[in-house]
């Protein structure tokens, strides 16, 4: 107990396979459950859940790491390591470092991903499962896109579709009509020019680009064809599955990734997207504290 005392009150590395993650715990309450955070992407960071950690700290340790590929973890440069299964086998690789007997796991958009297919491993002493945001479906998520892509005014539209199919997704014509859809779908509320800049740097691309795609609404990547939705009667800790009414991850496909799932519950922020850790926080870290609490 010494030892793992030792080890949670530390950031640091852990070798995986393939590199060195970076790993960070907040919180020293050793008598409540820890919480482990899995980020979105593939290839985003730990920034998005500071917030988080911030907030439920106080309550229980809350474990964020960077993925490898991103942030603060190494990123080489490595197709063969971007493979859901690689990503699997790290997220057992830092419990069985860090010690971390008994879990809860709260997994947002891409994260929600590696939370179900670790899940469908059975690994022991996972007490319960948060999917915020979820993509468990990625043929769901793009007819979700196509559609909230229809509502974009006509100028946007035509400029996304021109991009795809000329190939030319990296052009800033491409980017700054994204952004008029991710306004709406992504994050609803203004990013500061630090926290803006912050993300980018920690952003691993090549990891986006290689399994996902070249924007949130076409996917091009190995995940292209991912779907779990016939599995998902297979998971059995308890689970809520939670979304903004605006959200890329739309609340009809939620509440169906929910209706497959035994033991689970289901929310959605009224006033939030794909974002509702900063569009609605408080609301947001009260409903994953409580559900937490009831599941101890």
């Amino acid at each position: 107990m010494d030892k793992e005392r030792a080890i949670l009150d530390n950031e640091g590395f852990i070798n995986v396979e393939g590199g060195r993650i970076w790993y960070q715990i907040v919180g020293d309450n050793r008598d409540a459950v820890p919480l482990i955070t899995l980020h979105g992407g593939p290839g985003s960071s730990h920034l998005g859940m500071e917030p988080l950690a911030a907030a439920l700290g106080s309550t229980r340790p809350v474990i964020m790491y960077d993925q490898l590929g991103c942030g603060l973890s190494d990123r080489p440069n490595d197709i063969s390591l971007w493979t859901m299964e690689r990503f699997v086998r790290e997220l057992a690789e830092l419990r069985a470092a860090l010690g971390l007997q008994k879990v809860h796991i709260l997994g947002h958009s891409w994260g929600t991903m590696l939370l179900a297919d670790y899940l469908l491993t059975q690994p022991h002493g996972v007490v319960s499962a948060i999917f915020s945001s979820p993509c468990l479906s990625t043929t769901r998520w793009i007819e979700d896109a196509s559609r909230y892509r229809k509502e974009l005014p006509e100028e946007v539209q035509l400029v996304l579709t021109e991009c795809e199919a000329k190939g030319t997704t990296d052009s800033d014509a491409y980017r700054n009509a994204a952004k008029v859809y991710t306004e709406k779908h992504v994050c609803r509320v203004p990013e500061s020019a630090e926290h803006e800049a912050r993300r980018k740097a920690a952003f691993g691309e090549g990891v986006y680009n290689y399994m996902w795609g070249p924007s949130e609404f076409h996917a091009t990547g190995t995940l292209r064809d991912y779907n779990r939705t016939d599995r998902l009667c297979d998971i059995a800790v308890p689970s809520l599955f939670t979304c903004g009414f605006y959200d890329e991850a739309s609340p009809a496909s939620t509440e169906y990734y929910h209706s497959l799932t035994p033991a689970s519950e289901f929310h959605v922020y009224p006033n939030s997207s794909h974002s509702p850790i900063v569009e609605e926080p408080e609301a947001y870290f009260r409903t994953v504290e409580s559900f937490l609490r009831r599941h101890e």
